[in-house]
This record gives structure tokens, sequence and C-alpha cells, in this order.
């Protein structure tokens, strides 16, 4: 089910209503109806793929339970008789401790090893049969590959993610194993994230399923006005970029070099509103069932280096990598060749996490390249806050614009469809001549929109959109807001949330 759809606005209000006036007064039934609500909104596209989503939960649920036993013995056996730690171990205590880790790697492995198992099949299967037979071809060798016509699960990257930092904390003793199934299948499938994130982590997320929620007003507000914003950024911003850039990519070779570089930008600009919208619809729709969820962006297109970009960008995802990927190699405590290694292996990870392509390693390599400077010069922990003049000083715009382009030539790397496509397309940005074939009425509606949106974002730095403190020009904002999704939002020609594929 799509947060776009005629089907999303008649399910929300329904479910919403249910929720708070049948099932406000018992918290399990209340859990158990936002399960059966999420089920639903990820059975809407096929339901035949519920099964992983339950199989991968009620693995991790295991697991949990069996590590948090492990560790609950380890504890009882750590304290002696009078309540005092005990540091006097016998070794039949010490093998039984050792035999405990043992067991807790054991059950972390079985996690770590479906979910990865469940991910590499369905989105990777086919390349790496198709990378290892183009290898056989390239020795001279002749290969004849077999693949499955395998449909990706809807999310299923996404998922996969939040349920492992589940099992990977409790495994570390980060966070209590939960007993109630009903309240972490829930945490797993919740169906404002449940697609396209942000990925939650269990010891943020499921405490919230496990104690009474109230509906406060303010926070329904709060809700409703990240709701619009992203429903603004999706249908305004992102449908009308891709109605010009779909066909600049898919005949780059007659285009003019200002139609490509024209594409470049406004996929830059798509593909933000495409995320970031469906985030703030998912940040704002779980305020209205008294969830809180984590920022995902933070105006990432006003960063002045590569470093603040990927603090600012799908923070969810990058956090992720840097605790349960980089920390885990080492993180900057080694060498700095070390470390430089351990940069590129998180960057080359999450460009293949976004897709089964030579194109998202690519990508990744290309922001590898881009942000080791500025570690090796111990300048990417710089973190610019949001206390912004108005008016930008000029070192400012340069250095904004200088990223922003940065961002903009990998991203044509993510767009294209092989690295051979992204460097024939760069390069006819300067081979094609510029003004030919160029018509400005067709990015008139794109660029108007995108510089509505990033004037609200300079001017509320990082704050909610539209919190004016008067409510005359909160109400005003309102309506420009709706009737510029209604007049100018691509009903008609709706596209599907870019990162549903991942």
């Amino acid at each position: 089910m799509l947060f776009n759809s005629f089907e999303f606005l008649i399910f929300l209000p329904i479910v919403f209503l249910l929720y708070w006036f049948v099932f406000q007064k018992n918290l399990k039934a209340q859990n158990a109806f936002i399960l059966l609500a999420s089920y639903v909104f990820y059975g809407w596209w096929d339901w035949r793929f519920l099964g992983l989503i339950i199989a991968s939960s009620a693995v991790d649920y295991y697991c949990g339970l069996k590590m948090g036993a492990v560790i609950a013995r380890r504890n009882d056996e750590a304290i002696s008789p009078k309540g005092s730690p005990n540091t006097d171990y016998t070794s039949n205590q010490l093998s039984t401790i050792d035999r405990g880790l043992l067991t807790r790697k054991a059950y972390l492995a079985i996690s770590l090893t479906f979910n990865l198992g469940l991910l590499g099949f369905f989105k990777y299967f086919n390349f790496f049969i198709e990378s290892a037979s183009d290898f056989i071809n390239l020795l001279g060798f002749q290969a004849h590959p077999s693949t499955l016509n395998l449909i990706l699960p809807v999310g299923i990257s996404f998922y996969t993610f939040q349920t492992m930092s589940y099992t990977i904390d409790v495994y570390r003793g980060k966070m209590e194993s939960t007993k109630d199934p009903v309240a972490f299948f829930s945490y797993v499938a919740f169906f404002p994230q449940l697609v396209a994130g942000p990925i939650e982590r269990a010891s943020h997320l499921l405490p919230q399923f496990l104690k009474k929620r109230e509906f406060e007003y303010q926070q329904g507000s709060d809700g409703m006005k990240l709701i619009l914003w992203g429903l603004f950024k999706k249908m305004v911003i992102a449908d009308n970029c891709a109605l010009v850039v779909n066909p600049i990519f898919e005949n780059y070779q007659t285009a003019s070099g200002l139609e490509l570089i024209m594409g470049a930008v406004l996929f830059s600009f798509q593909i933000y509103g495409d995320f970031s919208g469906y985030s703030d619809i998912a940040i704002g729709t779980a305020k209205l069932f008294g969830f809180d969820l984590m920022t995902n962006f933070k105006t990432p297109y006003f960063s002045r280096d590569i470093g603040e970009f990927w603090r600012r960008w799908h923070i969810s995802l990058s956090t992720w990598f840097r605790d349960y990927v980089y920390i885990p190699l080492g993180g900057s405590r080694v060498s700095k060749p070390k470390a430089i290694r351990n940069i590129f292996i998180v960057f080359l990870v999450s460009g293949f996490w976004h897709g089964a392509n030579w194109t998202f390693i690519a990508w990744g390599a290309i922001h590898a390249t881009l942000f080791i400077p500025f570690f090796v010069l111990g300048k990417n922990r710089t973190y610019l806050d949001e206390g912004r003049h108005l008016i930008p000083s000029f070192g400012e715009v340069i250095q904004i614009m200088g990223t922003f382009t940065l961002v903009t030539i990998a991203w044509v790397f993510f767009r294209a469809d092989s690295i051979e496509t992204a460097f024939e397309y760069i390069n006819a940005f300067f081979k094609n001549p510029l003004n030919e074939g160029f018509r400005f009425s067709l990015y008139q509606l794109p660029f108007a929109a995108v510089i509505m949106m990033l004037s609200l974002e300079w001017i509320f730095k990082g704050k909610q959109i539209l919190a004016f403190k008067l409510s005359f020009l909160r109400y005003v904002g309102y309506v420009g807001v709706v009737m510029t999704i209604l007049f100018f939002g691509a009903f008609f020609n709706p596209q599907d949330f870019i990162y549903f594929q991942f």
C-alpha cells in the first residue's frame, strides 16, 4: 500500500479510530491490532511475502529469548549467595560462562545467517550468478548460468536490518530480550516505517510497544504537519521531477548537454523529495499512534562537505553501519590505513545494500573517495549546527554548491543502468550541444517547487516546517501546501517510491 494512494487515505483514518477508540484500554489488544493492520498494509502489495517477515520475526524473537536466558544464567552464577559479586570463580563456573558465550554466539549466528540469507537470496542471487558468469567469460570460457525470476520483496532490506539490530544488541547486553511476542512482531512490522524506514533500533522503538500510550494533541498535530510536508515533497517535488528525469536518462544519447545537467540536478531533488518525503510521512503517521521514530534527514543539501552530508542523509542507515560494521571493524581507533580501509568497507557495503548492481558499489566508492580526505585532515567530525544566518555568506554558498555538485555527479551512477552508461552520461555533458532542443518550460514546475522547498527548509533550519509562531501564518501555510499538492501534485502520473526497490 502506498502512502500517496486512495487506499491509504481510507486505511489510515479507519486504523486510527479503531486504535484509539476501541483498543486503547488494553495494551496487548492495541499491539495486536497494530500488528494486524501492519500485515494488511504490507500484504496489500503481495500477501505471499508476509511469510518472510513473519519468519524473520519468529527467528529473531526465538534467538533473542535464548540469548536472554543465557545472559540471565550467567548473571545469576556471577553473584555469590550473599548477593555480592563473586570474583573467585570456580573452574566449573568459568566453564559455564564460556559455554554461555558460545551459546550466545551460536544464536546470534543463526539470526544473522537467516536474515542475511533471506536478503542475499532474494536480492543478490541473480547478481552473483551473472557476475560469476561474466568473469568466467572474461577468462575465455563459456558459461551458461541459470537465473531465477525472483521478485524482490518490498522492504526486505529495511526489516532484516531492523531485526538484526535487536539480536546484536541483546547479544552485546545492551538491551534485555523481550518475552512479549506480539510487541516484538509489531516492532518489526510497524507499518509506518516497514517498507522504507527509518531503520529503527529495537532499543528505541520496542520499549514504546511495552508501555501504555495516550493520545496527545500536540504529538498528533505535529504528525499531521509532517504527513502534509512529506506528501508535498513526494507528489509535487519527486513525482514532477520524475516526469522530466526519466525521459532524459532514457534518451541521454540524444539529449543536449544542458538537458543532461538539468536531468542530473533534478534527479538529486527527485530522490531527496521521494525518500525524505516517505520518511516524513512515516514519522508523522507514527506520531498519530503515539510513537516517536528517529529523524532520517536533516536538510542534507545544505551540507558544506561530504562528511556533513552523511550526517544529514539517511541517518538511520548511516548510523546502523557505523554501530554494527564500522566500530566492530575498529572504527577510527586503529591505525590510519586500517581506518581508511574501514571507511571504504562501510561505503562499499552501504552502496551494495542499495541494490544488486555495480552502479551502487561505484556510488559507494565515490563517496568513500570524497569522504576520506576530510577524515585524514581530521575535519570529518565538524557538525555544522542549525544556527545559521538568514542570508548565507559567500563562502558558505560556495561550499554548499560544491558539495551539491559532487553529490549530484555521484547520483548519476546511482541512477544509471550500468557504470558504462553513467560515464557516457557524464561525458555527454561536455560533448553534446548545450542548448539544442532545450525547452525551459518543461522545467518550470519542478524547479519552482524545489525553490519553494529549499526556501522553507532554510528558513526553518531543520525545525518543523510550517511551525510559524503566528496562527494566521500557520494556517496560510497549511492551505498553501494543500492547494499546491491538489493543483500540482502528479495525481495522474503517480510514481512508486524509489526506495521500494531496495
